[in-house]
Order: C-alpha cells, then structure tokens, then sequence
C-alpha cells in the first residue's frame, strides 16, 4: 500500500493529463460500478450541492484526484434528467484561493431562477497547518461559468476549528436565510450553529448555536447537518462523531436523524422523543446529503455517500476510491423515515432470469423478493458449494433481520463489525436488492430500513442460495453511468 505525503495528498491539479493514466488503469478494474456516481480517479467521499434546477438534477462530490486518499479536495460535478442516469461534468469548484488554499470542503446549494448558489467550507491552513475554516460561496451560472464571490464569513472563536459542511436554508415563514453549520464545541461536544441573513449572498451574522433537546452532549463532532421539511414534520439529519451506538458493532461514525419540530425564532430543536435514528443499517453509509422535490413537498432525496470516515477498501490498492448510494425517496411513515428506491430505477431493467433455472448470480442486478412467512436465509455471492457470500437472514422467531459480510473472501474494515441486525416487529414481507460491481442495497419491507454496504466479490463468489417460503424475481440491470474522463 502506498504511503502518502503531505506534499502528495495537497499538491494542485494543475492538467487532467497529470490523471488521464490513472483513469486509463482504474476503468479496467473489476470493481467499476455501472450505475452509481463514482469517482472519476482518485477518491469520492460526500455528495455535496445536491438541487433540481430548470429540468436538471446537480450532484457533486468531494473528489481528491491523485489516489484513494484524503487531501486536496475538489468538489466534482454531475447532472442527470431522472436521478437515475448520470453524465460526468468535471470539476466546479477548485481550491485556489488564500481561503480554501487545502480544499474545497462540503456544503449545499440554493437554485435561483438563472444560476445556483453553491455553499462549502474553505479549508484554509497555515504555514504550521493550523486550519481556519471559512464559509464560502460560488456563483454557478446557466451559461456555464462559476465565479467565486468573497467568503461569507470565517471562523466562529467561541469553538474549535471543526467547522464545515454549510447547509442553506430558506424559511418562508419569516423571508430569512438560514446556514446551518456542523461544529464543535471547546469542551469537545458536537453541536451545530447557525448564521441568518435577509440575503442569500451577503450580510450574513451569526444567530447562535442550536439548542437539541435531549442531545446535548452526543458525540464530540456533528458533520452535514440538514433540517428537511417532509410530510410536515422538520428532519434534523446530521453525522455525530466518535460515540458507540447500540447494534452498530466498533463503528464510531453515524448518519442518523430526529423527527420532530424546530423552533427557528429560538433557534430550538425539539425531537418527538429521545431516540436517534439510524438512516442506512448497513455497514457503509455516511454524509446524507437531501434535495427538495419539485414537485411533492411531502417527500425529498436522499444521497449518501456508500463509505465511512477513516475506512479503507480493496480498491485502495488500485488506487480509487469511493461511489455513491442511489438516490432515494424520503418519506415519514409512523413517525419514522422510510427510504424508497426510484421507479425510475425500473426503465435500468433487461433480461429477466428465472432463478429457478439458475443459481448463476449477475454481478450487476436487481433481485426481489416477497416472503410468505417464515424463516428466510438468502447468500449472495456463494461459491460454488453453496458456501460463503453475503448472508442475509431473517429470524421469524426474534422478529430481526441480520446482515453478515464475514464470509466474502475479501473481507475489511473488520475491526467495525461485520454483521448488521434491525428489528422488524410486524415480521418480513418484501426485499429489494440492488447489486452492482462492488455494492449491495437492500431495501427491506417497501423501505422501512435500507442497508447499503460495499462488497467486493471474487471471481468465484458468484452464486446464489435461497432457503425460505419465498417467490423471486431476477433482473439483469443495464449501465446508467458513463465513466468518461472528464476533468476541465
């Protein structure tokens, strides 16, 4: 495994030429997904800017160009008409000013009826690689040309310099802007703060640091908060740093949310009660990034990004890193999130196999499943003995569906946990499975849980057993993403 430089990770991209090797070598890697965002060289992590504007859904992600590792970030862009195919854009936002002189870091975007505001944190450093975040804004034009405007504001004293991931909001109750901002406190507790200007691009102070009922002390950093507006209810979906959850194994990082209500005058967030909810039970997911639907003001879209913070992966050795979740609906069903796949998804499907005729498993597929009750044990990619793969099972008796990678060949990130449990109290009736190169999500009970997990099968692995009362229908899934070169 390479070890990196400081001078390495940071150094500016100054030709797509330096890169075009890369992606001439990575392309042919066996792990190459074929419809999920993924990075273009080098390492994707969180999806930022994520907004419908005039007929067109932009999407970008945090992208280090050079290899699978954290340095000079980028913000890279995509578009798509459906949220289901995608087109490759280039990069948007370069860091190469004195505010964001060691990245480009995550944010939101706030569409206009010409242009779209983008938000992000400028990770500024020292000489002595003292960090100094500062809010800064670009303005993307219809034309084509971006344009950097001043930083909003820099860095707030009264906390440490984890400050980042800016998320605009506009409430239409009072006409005022709102950034909500993922921070930490001096005595090491996450938290969130927030700025309000009666303009979306300048005078902009600071309002106070949001009060969460119940959560004062959870976690000692809070990344990419967002406050959603769905099914009437205010979501506060944010990442809590550092802090064991129940049934999540030696994860330390979460994406999780709190339905309940804000109190924007006060600047209060009162949960309708005392539980933090997991937004995706698999073992990759992080850095949920939401967009409003245009049409439907009871539902947004959710993206993720399918990795998690201080993780590693098999394709680190081949020198990228890093895809996205498919965008999903957000719902609020019994006071609780549900995540569905778009029907869009549906126009992705080809041949039709009958699993009855073959325990042959397509590495790039769409596979449900509807139980008539009972015990379910479901592997994929087995091997030819029928042992092995990913083995999911469902246990009628305790009411729980497992989720277990601990007997793929290539297995990672160990140390985190490698089983993932979620209660399903009025029992299993429906999965969705949709697999790609090096990824699995499953979307259990019309969305009542989701789990997305990265997995990198063997050439031998590709096999499939299911033992249960069960009917299951098998599709091939065609190429929804172009991995084309485009950096400029």
């Amino acid at each position: 495994m390479k070890i990196w430089t400081k001078e390495e990770r940071y150094r500016i991209l100054k030709s797509a030429d330096e890169i075009r090797p890369l992606h001439e070598r990575i392309i042919q890697s066996d792990y190459r997904q074929h419809y999920h965002i993924q990075s273009v060289t080098g390492l994707l992590n969180d999806p930022n800017g994520f907004v419908f504007h005039n007929g067109l859904w932009h999407l970008f992600y945090q992208w280090c160009p050079w290899g699978a590792v954290h340095g000079l970030k980028y913000w890279y862009h995509t578009v798509s008409e459906n949220l289901v195919t995608w087109q490759n854009k280039g990069v948007c936002i370069r860091p190469d000013t004195e505010y964001d002189n060691k990245g480009a870091y995550s944010g939101s975007a706030l569409p206009t009826e010409d242009s779209v505001y983008l938000y992000y944190t400028g990770n500024h450093r020292d000489e002595d690689w003292t960090r100094r975040p500062y809010t800064c804004l670009v303005h993307m034009k219809d034309g084509g040309t971006v344009q950097k405007l001043r930083p909003l504001f820099g860095a707030n004293e009264n906390y440490t310099e984890h400050q980042r991931d800016p998320k605009i909001i506009f409430n239409e109750q009072n006409g005022k802007y709102y950034l909500i901002i993922g921070a930490q406190t001096k005595d090491k507790r996450g938290c969130i703060i927030i700025y309000t200007s009666d303009s979306a691009t300048e005078n902009w102070h600071f309002a106070g640091e949001l009060k969460v009922i119940g959560f004062e002390n959870f976690g000692d950093m809070w990344e990419c908060p967002s406050i959603e507006s769905i099914s009437g209810y205010d979501v506060l979906i944010f990442c809590p740093q550092h802090i064991r959850l129940a049934g999540r194994g030696g994860a330390v990082h979460h994406s999780g949310y709190l339905l309940g209500h804000m109190d924007w005058e006060n600047l209060i967030f009162t949960p309708d009660n005392t539980s933090f909810h997991v937004l995706d039970f698999g073992f990759d997911a992080y850095a949920a990034e939401c967009a409003a639907n245009p049409d439907d003001k009871n539902k947004a879209t959710l993206v993720a990004w399918m990795g998690l913070p201080d993780a590693a992966y098999p394709t680190d050795e081949e020198e990228w890193s890093g895809c996205l979740t498919l965008p999903r609906e957000l719902r609020v069903r019994n006071r609780r999130l549900i995540q569905q796949p778009l029907d869009g998804l549906r126009q992705l499907r080809e041949e039709k196999i009958d699993p009855e005729c073959t325990d042959l498993l397509p590495r790039v597929c769409e596979m449900e499943i509807i139980s008539r009750g009972g015990n379910l044990t479901l592997r994929l990619f087995a091997r030819a003995d029928g042992s092995g793969g990913l083995v999911v099972t469902y246990d009628d008796t305790e009411k729980q569906i497992t989720i277990d990678r601990s007997q793929m060949n290539r297995r990672f990130n160990t140390e985190l946990g490698e089983q993932r449990t979620r209660p399903l109290p009025k029992g299993l009736f429906h999965l969705r499975f949709f697999i790609d190169r090096s990824s699995v999500e499953i979307f259990v009970n019309d969305g009542d849980a989701v789990f997305s997990s990265r997995i990198f099968p063997t050439e031998e692995e590709n096999r499939f057993e299911i033992d249960g009362d069960v009917s299951v229908h098998l599709w091939k899934l065609k190429r929804a993403v172009q991995d084309n070169f485009i950096v400029d």
